[in-house]
This record gives structure tokens, C-alpha cells and sequence, in this order.
């Protein structure tokens, strides 16, 4: 006679169905998820900096002298408390290069899935900047006073910074032979 063994299942799944068959795609999702918020970011970068023609115009292009917080800062702001200190900043180089390096920076490790606990942190302070930048949310014509894509996209960063440990479809793995134990680099 065998003894019986334990099984790991799901909440509302069949008992006789292990944990692994339910959740084998969950590392898959997430990556795809991780690398899709990483084009997000860069396809930002590139449209501000040569003026794809989405977002930022070509004549408005930073290569072509334009600002890439000017808009933002000055326009979406307008109905914010926090106007005056968003207008303050905008179009000021050092913060242009901040905000830039930012954008390609979380979307590089991102995309790559290198430095992603960096890149996600990085992420979600950019995302709560512009979230603050547009507070409140029910004078832009918002469907929800509080809740926006800014938040939604937040809480793909602490899933992506969260899921890291067992991430796939990056080049983690030669990362991490670079890095070592630093953990908080991965």
C-alpha cells in the first residue's frame, strides 16, 4: 500500500488537477505582457525624438529642436492642482533628458527583460508622475475620477517586477551571469 500524496491545486480547480497545468502559461503571459509595455515605452522614445507623426509631430520632434515634456506638461496639466509645478518644469533640458532616458531605459529593460526590477520601479514612478500630472482625473473627461491607464499600467509594473524570478523570452539568463546575486538587478 502507498501512501497518498499531496497535490497543489487551485482554488476552483478539480482536485485532481495539479497546480502546473493550470498555470504553465502564467511566466508566458507575463513576458509577453513585460515586452509589450517595453515597446510601449520605446516606441514613446523614438516618436518623440524624430517626430513619428503619432504623438509628436515632426517640426516638434526633439531632433529637431522640440521639447518632449512641453506638451504634456503644459496641456494635460491644465486642470491639475499640480499645474503650476508641472508647467515649471516642462521644457527644461534636464528634465527632457530625464524623461527621455527614462522612456528608453524602462523600455530597453523591458523589451529585454535585463534590469526589469529596475526598469519596472523606473516605470511606475514615470507613470505616477504623469497620473499626478493629470489629477483629477474627472475634469479630463475621464470615465473614472480615480482610476486611469496610468494606474492599470502601475500595476503591470509590480506584476512584471514581481514575475521576475521565473521570467522567460529575454535574455535573463545571460543578465544574470553578469550580475550574480544582485538580485535587485535582474
Amino acid at each position: 500500500m502507498t501512501a497518498p500524496t499531496a497535490t497543489t491545486v487551485l482554488s476552483g480547480a478539480p482536485a485532481d488537477v495539479p497546480v502546473a497545468a493550470h498555470s504553465s502559461a502564467l511566466p508566458i503571459a507575463i513576458a509577453v505582457t513585460r515586452m509589450l509595455m517595453g515597446f510601449y515605452f520605446l516606441w514613446a522614445f523614438f516618436d518623440k525624438v524624430f517626430g513619428l507623426g503619432f504623438a509628436t509631430p515632426v517640426e516638434r520632434a526633439w531632433i529637431n529642436g522640440g521639447s518632449p515634456t512641453t506638451g504634456f506638461l503644459t496641456n494635460a496639466t491644465a486642470e491639475s492642482p499640480l499645474a503650476a509645478v508641472f508647467n515649471a518644469i516642462a521644457g527644461n533640458p534636464v528634465v527632457d533628458w530625464l524623461f527621455m532616458l527614462g522612456l528608453f531605459g524602462v523600455g530597453f529593460t523591458l523589451l529585454f527583460g535585463i534590469g526589469v526590477r529596475v526598469g519596472a520601479i523606473a516605470g511606475a514612478a514615470m507613470l505616477f508622475l504623469m497620473f499626478l500630472a493629470e489629477f483629477p482625473l474627472t475634469l479630463t473627461g475621464a470615465t473614472n475620477p480615480l482610476i486611469d491607464g496610468h494606474i492599470i499600467e502601475m500595476g503591470v509594473m509590480a506584476i512584471v517586477f514581481f514575475g521576475v524570478a521565473d521570467q522567460r523570452l529575454s535574455v535573463a539568463r545571460v543578465w544574470r551571469t553578469v550580475v550574480g546575486d544582485k538580485t535587485w538587478l535582474w
